[in-house]
């Protein structure tokens, strides 16, 4: 214990004079004498050495990496979801086509066009060859591999069966990031043409009804109603545009800073939006799918249900069905059928609880809850067609209506005169 402290000790000293900014590439030999390359940040190149001979790594050439200008990676983006969903799916390829899982790493690390996914998968590989079962490499980088991805290649690692548990973790990702993709397509289209709507009125009423103000000026006519609206909304926007746009990006900061720090408030925000009309019901589809492939592909896994259950709840994606879900894995903790405890919930469909049923007679919960998954998958994929379907005519006839507006509240005046003379 005492050499352990003490090497704990070190190795933090080492850290704080460890410049987080010196980034090195070197080339080395693993313990089978296999040539690696890779990158590492380090305090010196003597620092670095140490660190590789500790993977069990000999160092040959180090140096170090050039920063670059106006912090500016070139081919450097950040790692997003459907990144790893890709990789998750090229590893389980190369293993079902039995290419051994450190060279696959390996390779899939060299073919990869983006930097940071290569410095990620270089550190895998480095500690994988050292020894490190794949699951704990993975669990050093928390910010993109969950504890539900981790456990599922734990699961894979102890029964001997990693393939097919890749395999089955890539067709989750997968159909996780569809879903999200879908979610994300029917909210954005309808708020980008709303926020495009705003900009195109508010430059109509800004730029272009204060020069038919200076035409109406000369007429020494009493102006309509609806055109003295319209200019008094006018004048009201240029002289007070700014604290019109500061209140609307204050309360963005808002909402995104009281988002991000309450988890009351997020609770209160997933409650508030499945009561949306059309948007909750595809996000209460939304969260069935991916509670039943969740719990479909955990399940399979040979991970327990309780666990499996606490995995599903955290991929719902909205705090009802967290909450139920954590309800449900209570009562089958305690001995009751999942099929009732889910009844009990009142908020999954009875086609569901049905299914689960059915699986639990039969034996087959995670084949019936993959079914399930693909359904719902298909009826999110429908609802998002039918919901653009319909706000296109919608948001046209909206548009139509303020632009159209507009500019009969400016001719209108033009269509009098021409009346009286």
């Amino acid at each position: 214990m005492a050499v352990s402290s003490a090497s704990k000790a070190k190795s933090s000293k080492k850290n704080v004079k460890t410049k987080p900014n010196d980034v090195f590439i070197w080339q080395g030999v693993n313990r089978k004498g296999k040539k690696i390359s890779g990158e590492l940040s380090a305090a010196s190149i003597l620092d670095l050495k140490a660190q590789l001979r500790k993977q069990g790594v000999t160092p040959g050439k180090v140096k170090k990496k050039p920063r670059p200008l106006f912090g500016l990676g070139g081919g450097d983006k950040a790692i997003q979801p459907a990144d790893i969903a890709t990789v998750t799916r090229q590893i389980a390829t190369m293993l079902g086509a039995g290419v051994p899982l450190v060279q696959s790493i390996e390779m899939i690390a060299k073919g990869n066009d983006n930097g940071n996914m290569q410095k990620l998968l270089n550190d895998i590989g480095i500690k994988l060859a050292s020894g490190l079962p794949l699951s704990d490499c993975l669990r050093e980088h928390p910010k993109y591999f969950d504890d539900l991805y981790c456990d599922l290649v734990a699961s894979g690692e102890q029964s001997g069966a990693l393939e097919t548990i890749y395999d089955r973790i890539a067709t989750y990702k997968e159909k996780a990031e569809a879903l999200k993709a879908k979610i994300k397509k029917a909210l954005t289209y309808p708020i980008s043409v709303l926020v495009i709507a705003a900009i195109v009125t508010s430059i109509l009423l800004i730029f272009v009804v204060p020069v038919f103000q200076d035409i109406f000026a000369n007429f020494g006519a009493e102006l309509p109603a609806f055109t003295l609206l319209v200019i008094a909304i006018s004048e009201f926007m240029q002289a007070y545009w700014y604290l019109g746009l500061g209140t609307l990006f204050a309360a963005g900061f808002m909402f995104k800073k009281t988002h991000q720090n309450s988890q009351d408030f997020r609770d209160k925000v997933d409650k508030a939006v499945l009561k949306i009309p059309v948007i909750g019901d595809i996000l209460d589809k939304a969260a069935v799918a991916r509670y039943a492939r969740t719990l479909s592909t955990t399940f399979a896994a040979g991970v327990p249900l309780i666990d499996a259950l606490e995995s599903a709840a955290g991929a719902s994606g909205n705090a009802v069905y967290r909450d139920a879900i954590l309800d449900i894995r209570s009562e089958v903790s305690s001995g009751m059928q999942m099929n009732l405890a889910m009844r009990n919930s009142q908020i999954f469909p009875d086609m569901v609880i049905q299914m689960v049923a059915i699986g639990e007679e039969s034996g087959a919960v995670d084949d019936m809850l993959a079914k399930v998954a693909s359904v719902y998958e298909a009826e999110v994929d429908n609802a998002v067609d039918n919901l653009t379907a319909l706000l296109e005519p919608m948001i046209m006839s909206v548009l139509g209506v303020v632009i159209g507006g507009l500019i009969i509240a400016m001719y209108l005046p033009i269509f009098q005169i021409g009346q009286v003379v």
